[in-house]
């Protein structure tokens, strides 16, 4: 025991050496035991900061995100600075330059040649948005947008050569058959006249008197160039493009639907599927009267509120600009729009705001320019009828 315990027995000779050594494992175990709980609460402070910093990680990650440019952060600042904007911009439209230095300089400088202010994004997306009720076309073609002066976008010209050959044979080649189809920004511009009462009597919603006034008038000029317009100048019209195929109506006294079913079922079906009907509302009252052999109405009402009627199915727009149902005229067009016809939005909504050419009648001049372009790239996805016996 002493070879053992030596320095135990040296404490306490006298005392029974099975005491001594059961007395030892007792103080052992209870230190150990004090040494794990120490242990698992150290273990447990580390998680639980280790959770904290997860947290804040996360925090940090979200907080990251949000202050990623074009995303809306929401914050007062944020806030404030729009509200700067506006105001800014409403002085402007209602003092052109005489407007006070530091709030012009809230504005956003146009790259147009004609100069002036970018309107607040506020006002361009409510613009864009009026757009579309007048310019139907944009509600169901492809809109883009770019800083180029052009676009190009592959074109497929014709199908490859695929043939039928036994083992040996070699592969025959195929030559590419991809092109490009080019869409020229065009620029559109106009003026308005506004009374200085109107302006000074809106309540601080002198942006929204212009973009009423500009939206239509716009609006008006990019419907008819989306459908009729020669390319020159102006977008193309998907009504005046060579390659786009059309369906002869078979008389020159009523709207034929057989006509109308070969118009639809000339379409290869993806383009069928997507498809809808252009047409003015001249002629949309000529087809709501058209019977099939049953008695009933091609023409069919949408199901729903907000639900666009259809015929055969497939929706209709009404455009003003198509062509009224004459003799050798195109009245109606159907086909995948979407696929067909592009729209290319180039530079926001420019304002140049000329207070004194009209002060004398205290009226202000309000100039705006859009540079936008439209072009058909995928002719086969639509088909017009030829309202004519051939």
């Amino acid at each position: 025991m002493q070879h053992v315990f030596p320095t135990l027995l040296m404490k306490g000779e006298e005392d029974d050496p099975v005491s001594i050594v059961t007395k030892s494992l007792e103080d052992l175990t209870k230190t150990v035991e004090d040494r794990l709980k120490a242990v698992e609460t150290k273990n447990a402070d580390i998680e639980k900061k280790a959770d904290t910093k997860a947290i804040i990680d996360r925090l940090d990650a979200i907080e990251k995100k949000a202050n990623r440019p074009g995303v809306a952060k929401g914050n007062d600042e944020e806030t404030e600075e729009a509200k700067i904007e506006r105001k800014a911009f409403g002085t402007y439209l209602r003092l052109g330059n005489g407007a006070p230095v530091e709030e012009l300089k809230a504005l956003t400088v146009s790259n147009d040649p004609s100069g002036g202010y970018l309107a607040p994004d506020e006002m361009s997306n409510e613009f864009i948005r009026n757009l579309v009720l007048v310019s139907p076309i944009r509600s169901i073609a492809s809109v883009r947008s770019t800083t180029a002066p052009s676009v190009k976008y592959p074109k497929r010209t014709a199908v490859t050569n695929a043939q039928w050959e036994n083992e040996v044979d070699d592969q025959a080649e195929s030559t590419v058959p991809f092109g490009q189809a080019e869409i020229q920004i065009r620029q559109l511009t106009t003026y308005v006249d506004i009374s200085n009462q109107l302006l000074a009597d809106s309540a601080g919603q002198a942006e929204a008197e212009v973009n009423l006034a500009l939206s239509q008038d716009f609006g008006q000029k990019e419907g008819k160039a989306f459908i009729s317009g020669d390319g020159v100048g102006q977008p193309e019209g998907f009504m005046t493009n060579a390659d786009v195929a059309f369906t002869a109506n078979g008389g020159t006294t009523a709207i034929d639907p057989d006509a109308l079913l070969s118009l639809m079922y000339s379409l290869p079906a993806p383009y069928r599927s997507a498809g809808s009907w252009v047409c003015n509302g001249t002629t949309l009252g000529l087809i709501r009267q058209i019977k099939d052999n049953q008695g009933r109405y091609i023409w069919q009402p949408g199901l729903a509120a907000g639900q666009p009627e259809t015929i055969f199915g497939r929706p209709v727009v009404e455009a003003p600009d198509m062509d009224d149902a004459t003799n050798g005229k195109f009245p109606i067009a159907f086909g995948d729009f979407g696929t067909a016809y592009r729209i290319v939005d180039r530079v926001a909504l420019s304002i140049l705001v000329n207070p004194y050419i009209m002060a004398t009648k205290g009226i202000t001049r309000i100039h705006a320019t859009r540079r936008v372009g439209g072009a058909v790239i995928v002719p086969t996805a639509i088909r017009k009828l030829k309202y004519s016996a051939s």
